[in-house]
């Protein structure tokens, strides 16, 4: 099937006999569609199954064509394929209904390498632990996107680990504050090389008149603009450099006074540098962070502050460093464009998806009428967890329903992966997230990246065309 030719792009889209039918139909629902375009299954019925070797010995007749666009989960490299042929090979998305917003947004993917907001990453309990967890702790942190590891101090608890501490951060390469009300330990960490200090009133401003450090500003009662003021005031004059903080207060504290507090600062000093402590709304709120987490940096980008200070004490913290890391470049991105932070980027979507169902329950029926083979595929629909062969289509919203149904009790392999699939199958449907079977579901910047998602474990043992060819190669007797 070829579209109307002419001065457009020629696509040759490579899929399987499976895929055939859906594929050309999604192409011919994008309009206006700015390409011409081919569909080839080239006599392979699944097309994850399609490799380069197989395409190298395959595919011919490319006069005419600019680009091939192979199915998302395929494997290999493609930059052997582009040599081989001459045109670009590229993999489009793993699932056919997102081909239009691919092509959509093809030419302009937007990057979110660019941010313009120091996180610090606090260790509340840093007189209470020892130097050498410090430094782990703060090498995590590194890794998920702090930029300074702040050493909290507690109050009325003896800091003496706190020179060694902070010099021992340096040594490592960190930019390093020290947070205390109490001047012996402030001082105490602008001797050992503390780039920053939280937190100085105008009573204590001499402190960073001595050392050469960054102050975090605050009034003298926290909440006090017009002391704060004065303190601002008083180190622009000099030219130094500063964070001013008016403090976010948790809810029904004074939560919506406190914001009102950071737009007033704001005003009255367009170009004052501000930095927000974030820890008091995400660890005295039992929600989901993330979501917090977002808003209060949409706050922070709309009001041009420039810095956080975040803390990882409660277990539902343990991720606020990367979700601010991730936020942050996807806020800056979305100000740049002057346009909401939607369509930019999925990481800051965790629990749910924007599109969590691609097929629905009639289009999957037609899937299973045409597989011929006894692999099971598994996809999830509004209505619930779908798994399908050549024996039929099982439906059920809860796995325990469907096992019973599939006749693998005797095989403990196939048994274990089907159980492992379906049970994220039925997460997936449970939220409403995007399953994709033989992949871990996607928690966005929540979770790293996985380094393996064990595809080998299903490809050499689990699945049904690896056992048989395990049979054949075993010896007899």
């Amino acid at each position: 099937m070829t579209a109307a030719s002419g001065a457009l792009p020629h696509l040759l889209f490579i899929t399987g006999k499976l895929a055939e039918k859906n594929l050309a139909r999604v192409l011919s629902e994008i309009t206006p569609c700015p390409f011409t375009y081919e569909v080839r299954a080239l006599g392979i019925t699944v097309a994850a199954l399609i490799t380069v070797d197989f395409l190298k010995r395959r595919l011919r007749d490319l006069a005419g064509v600019d680009r091939v666009i192979l199915p998302g989960r395929c494997r290999g490299e493609l930059d052997e394929l582009s040599a081989a042929f001459g045109i670009p090979f590229e993999r489009g998305p793993e699932e056919l209904k997102d081909l239009p917003a691919y092509f959509g947004r093809h030419a302009k993917v937007r990057a979110i390498d660019q941010h313009d907001i120091l996180i610090f990453g606090e260790i509340v309990d840093a007189p209470q632990v020892s130097v050498d967890a410090v430094l782990a702790r703060a090498a995590r942190y590194r890794a998920d996107g702090a930029d300074v590891i702040d050493v909290g101090c507690l109050p009325d608890v003896p800091f003496p680990a706190l020179t060694e501490m902070v010099r021992a951060l340096k040594g490592e390469g960190y930019r390093v504050s020290v947070d205390s009300l109490r001047e012996e330990d402030l001082l105490a960490g602008a001797r050992a090389g503390a780039d920053y200090l939280f937190s100085l009133t105008e009573d204590t401003l001499w402190i960073a008149e001595e050392y050469p450090v960054t102050p975090i500003l605050i009034g003298r009662d926290p909440r006090d603009l017009d002391s704060l003021g004065r303190a601002i005031e008083a180190l622009s004059a000099r030219g130094r450099a500063f964070f001013a903080d008016p403090i976010l207060d948790p809810i029904h504290h004074g939560l919506t006074d406190s914001l009102l507090r950071y737009r007033e600062l704001r005003r009255r000093y367009p170009e004052a540098p501000m930095l927000m402590g974030i820890g008091n709304l995400s660890e005295l709120t039992h929600a989901d962070t993330l979501g917090l987490n977002t808003l209060l940096l949409g706050i922070c980008s709309e009001l041009r502050i420039g810095a956080v200070l975040t803390t990882e004490v409660s277990g539902h913290c343990r991720s606020v460093v990367r979700e601010l890391a991730h936020a942050r470049r996807v806020l800056y991105a979305a100000r740049e464009d002057n346009m909401p932070p939607r369509h930019i980027d999925e990481g800051l979507l965790a629990l749910h998806d924007r599109k969590p169902f691609p097929y629905t329950l009639p289009e999957v029926k037609d899937a299973a009428a045409a597989v011929k083979d006894a692999n099971f595929r598994i996809e999830v629909t509004a209505e619930g967890i779908q798994i399908y062969n050549r024996e039929g289509l099982r439906s059920a919203v809860d796995p325990y329903d469907l096992f019973p149904q599939l006749g693998v009790e005797n095989d403990a392999p196939h048994a274990f992966y089907l159980g492992l699939e379906l049970a994220r199958a039925q997460i997936a449907w449970q939220l409403g997230k995007r399953y994709v079977q033989d992949q871990e579901l996607d928690w966005g910047c929540v979770r790293p990246a996985p380094t393996d998602n064990k595809l080998h474990f299903v490809e050499e043992r689990s699945t049904l065309a690896a056992r048989k060819a395990k049979r054949k190669k075993a010896p007899e007797g």
